[in-house]
């Protein structure tokens, strides 16, 4: 289950005392091989008790929901404990992978729809607002790009909603959520993130500005799906379609909320190759090896 913890206790023993003969010795070799086997077992004795005290004691220590990781040392025998928590449940890791699919091949034979009509202006005289490379899009042509649009729209739409029904009825949607006490942790990670400043202290999965652009990410998401129905279906949804000042108007804010997705995966990719390695594998297992938190 999340939060999960899992420890790993490696103990490094003492080196052994090696007994050589000296001959310069009067004992005679016997008794300095007897004296070498008793002092072996001893040694044998002495790591095996203090290892499994060392065990005890970072175990009894380390119990709880403390993640980090951490260093002890008991009678001279350093005992290293490997942390790792289960941040990403399943259907998160499933809803996320599936959705960056559905999302790419949305934005791409979007754009190809978009290429039918390039504009934001009159029809006659049509002004095109810009010329998107057909090498970029998906579908070839204007029937092509909505059969692709529209069949991975109920993609989108399910997982984002199997997300939210996880979030909200597995209660893991504290983990994401930004809510106003994060507000003050936002600018000293603003400050971290673009003005080298001190990184301040991790105290949960995420920090606030991960907070809120996640929970901007999922705003965003519903919004791109609202419009969209807009513009799909202006008639039947006409109540939506003058919410947002009408089909032209519409379609204006399905094209913006577009790129502000899309600028969003950017700046997400950015933060994964800043936080490492391990927060790309935690997507994939699940569980973060030695967390911050």
């Amino acid at each position: 289950m999340r939060g999960e913890v899992i420890e790993i206790v490696r103990v490094e023993p003492k080196p052994r005392v090696e007994v050589r003969e000296d001959a310069a010795e009067a004992k005679p070799k016997a008794d300095l091989a007897e004296d070498a086997e008793v002092q072996a077992e001893t040694e044998v004795h002495t790591e095996d008790t203090a290892a499994a005290e060392a065990k005890e004691v970072v175990e009894e220590e380390i119990r709880g929901d403390d993640v980090a990781a951490s260093e002890v040392e008991v009678e001279d025998v350093p005992v290293v404990v490997a942390r790792a928590t289960y941040e990403h449940p399943f259907i998160v890791r499933l809803c996320h992978w599936i959705n960056l699919v559905a999302l790419f091949v949305m934005v791409a034979s979007g754009l190809q729809i978009f290429r039918a009509f390039p504009s934001f202006g009159a029809k006659i005289p049509q002004k095109d607002l810009l010329h998107w490379p057909k090498a970029y899009a998906l579908g070839g042509w204007l029937g092509g790009g909505l059969q692709w649009h529209l069949t991975f729209m109920w993609i989108y739409i399910g997982t984002g909603l199997l997300y939210l029904g996880y979030q909200i009825f597995g209660g893991n949607y504290r983990q994401v959520l930004f809510v106003p006490r994060d507000i003050p942790g936002v600018w000293p990670m603003v400050k971290h993130y673009f003005f080298f400043g001190p990184k301040p202290p991790a105290r949960e999965a995420y920090n606030p500005l991960q907070k809120q652009a996640y929970t901007m990410a999922i705003v965003l998401g519903a919004l791109s799906v609202l419009t969209g129905f807009a513009v799909w279906k202006p008639i039947q949804f006409s109540w939506l379609a003058w919410m947002m000042g009408g089909f032209h108007y519409a379609r204006i804010w399905h094209f913006c909320i577009m790129w502000a997705i899309l600028f969003f995966v950017l700046g997400h990719l950015v933060m994964v190759v800043l936080h490492g390695w391990n927060n790309f594998v935690s997507m994939l297992t699940g569980w973060k090896k030695d967390p911050d938190y």
